[in-house]
């Protein structure tokens, strides 16, 4: 599923079909489905690493904003792009959170 324009209500999860291994200061992914490579730097692989189990938006910002100095609206814009990307690229899923 597409992100929506709200992103405090999403859930990631990375694909099960997808590797990711360390690969100079962040990792490398390889698609077991497309046998494409994707290379993340540090803020990807943070990210890579939050959403191993199924990970709302806001904890996946604020494990990035643990490790670096940046602005809270740069980092939750930055991480929505990123997770759209993973998300287009089958390399993950995006869900809406349940409440209530």
């Amino acid at each position: 599923m597409k992100a929506t324009n709200s992103p405090d209500c999403l859930v990631a999860v990375a694909s099960k079909d997808a590797v990711a291994c360390e690969f100079g200061d962040g990792i490398a992914l390889l698609d077991l489905n497309s046998n494409c490579y994707y290379s993340l730097n540090k803020v990807g692989a943070i990210v890579w690493n939050e959403i191993q189990a199924p990970a709302r938006f806001d904890a996946v910002v604020s494990a990035v904003m643990d490790v670096f100095d940046v602005d809270s609206k740069k980092c939750s814009a930055e991480i929505k792009v990123l997770l759209d990307s993973l998300a287009d690229a089958g390399l993950a899923t995006l869900n809406h959170a349940r409440t209530g």
